[in-house]
């Protein structure tokens, strides 16, 4: 099995909103959960993860898959690379430039002796108009470039649209874009039995059926994501800001990991 495991990209492979480990300020998230899996099979597994919140699809390349180069066993490192998502999200996105982009950077992981595993993203999440119908173009778009990179580097494919339960609005945290700590149990289990750690398949069972929800608990429940989350995301672009900015990596060299 793998000796390393290296993890690349923003808030979800930080693990942003999982629990925390005790007496600390840092996420656990679906990929340290993995790890625990991996770090099983063998004494020598060591584990970095460079992944940080915010991050834009250039930036985890140029700082994130340069340092990763050089940590890279030849045929014995599993790579997770999960970036773009934030573009997506950007009025200025320019899809051509997100592919290219991408596709560079899992091919030059793949040359380098790493098993690349990758991520779609959830197409569409809820909501209508002209805004959710031009995110959910620009997500499609995206997975049909993420597809293309596998078939072309023999990469993992970790694909967003079997994983129905996540249309569950109990798995994600109440900014509405990360996981919950169920949502990165699920995950990081989804993933074992991908990749043949496993073969545990209640990760897909649904949650009991929610009780019904009136419109004036939906109409506070968006009042407050607007004033919790959405004023300070836009507050930040106005600046020029990022969640991410003057974070360090969980684990910016490789450590021996203890399950």
């Amino acid at each position: 099995m793998y000796e390393r495991f290296i993890v690349l990209g923003d808030s979800f492979s930080e693990g942003l909103c999982d629990d925390f480990y005790p007496g600390t300020h840092r996420f656990r998230g679906w990929a340290d959960r993995l790890a625990d899996a991996l770090a099983s099979q063998g004494e020598n597994f060591t584990y970095v993860n460079h992944a940080i919140r915010g991050k834009l699809l250039n930036q985890v390349l140029e700082l994130q898959v340069r340092d990763a180069l050089t940590q890279i066993i030849p045929g014995k490192t599993l790579v997770s690379f999960h970036a773009g998502a934030n573009d997506l999200l950007r009025p200025k996105y320019d899809g051509a430039l997100i592919a290219n982009l991408y596709k560079s950077a899992v091919a030059q992981l793949t040359n380098a002796g790493a098993q690349v595993m990758l991520f779609t993203v959830i197409e569409r999440a809820g909501g209508s108009g002209r805004t959710a119908d031009r995110l959910a173009s620009r997500f499609a778009s995206f997975n049909v470039h993420v597809r293309e990179a596998a078939q072309a580097n023999n990469a993992i494919v970790i694909d967003a649209a079997e994983a129905h339960i996540l249309q569950d609005r109990r798995f994600w945290d109440a900014d509405r874009l990360h996981l919950n700590p169920e949502g990165h149990r699920r995950v990081a289990e989804a993933i074992k039995v991908h990749l043949g750690l496993s073969a545990d398949l209640t990760w897909r069972e649904p949650l009991p059926p929610a009780r019904p929800r009136t419109k004036v608990a939906d109409l506070w429940e968006d009042l407050r994501w607007i004033q919790a989350f959405l004023l300070p995301w836009l507050w930040r672009r106005i600046r020029g800001r990022s969640s991410g900015d003057g974070r360090s990596p969980k684990y910016a060299e490789p450590l021996r990991w203890i399950p």
